[in-house]
């Protein structure tokens, strides 16, 4: 599972191999599944759907769907590619559910995509799309201003822990996730590993 940072960076390098005339709207998708991380009535299993075709084949589907099946894809794929290199084995490479190496990948991977201004401009007015009704609009709409916040610079330790305190169910562990993430970056091993995600994820796709 990855953070939001790169999610758009592996669905850009998606869109180099297989442009898609409405970009705009699978790039939202590709951010839509965490939504649930601002609105704790919303269930991980509501918008993390297990298919029975968990793959990138995303040609059947409209383009907000396909982005959203793509976020589920690199979320599976990513930990394959994490196990093989045996990332885990690594001291507190998995602590607080991964999330200091989720947010470390952002930091490492945010150079890899030149149109970060684009992103911002669509997630700052996202389109009108079909969305579940399980969210409301006006979740919807405040879960993209955070990201495009988020996305104006290059992640570190103090816009990362911004963007974790905004999300309700994370704020009593920011600190300590930011912290745990401080240390990983000084492991050249981890480092190294997370920036190999970017190489593998869509190779075969």
């Amino acid at each position: 599972m990855a953070s939001q940072v790169a999610h758009i960076v592996y669905a850009g390098k998606y869109l180099e191999k297989y442009p898609m005339e409405n970009s705009d709207e699978f790039l939202l998708g590709v951010c839509f599944p965490d939504i649930r991380r601002i609105d704790s009535k919303i269930k991980r299993s509501d918008t993390h759907i297990i298919l029975s075709d968990l793959n990138a084949n995303l040609s059947y589907l409209k383009s907000f769907q396909a982005g959203w099946k793509f976020h589920l894809y690199c979320d599976m794929r990513r930990e394959e590619i994490l196990n093989n290199l045996h990332f885990y084995d690594l001291p507190i490479a998995g602590d607080y559910w991964g999330l200091p190496a989720k947010h470390l990948e952002d930091e490492v991977v945010y150079e890899s995509f030149n149109d970060w201004e684009k992103v911002i401009k669509i997630f700052n007015k996202p389109p009108k799309v079909e969305i579940p009704h399980f969210v409301s609009r006006e979740t919807f709409e405040i879960w993209y201003a955070i990201l495009a916040k988020y996305f104006e610079k290059k992640p570190d330790s103090e816009s990362i822990r911004i963007f974790i305190k905004k999300q309700p169910g994370l704020v009593k562990v920011a600190d300590d996730i930011v912290k745990t993430m401080d240390k990983l970056r000084k492991n050249s091993k981890i480092v190294e590993i997370l920036a190999k995600i970017k190489k593998e994820i869509v190779n075969g796709v």
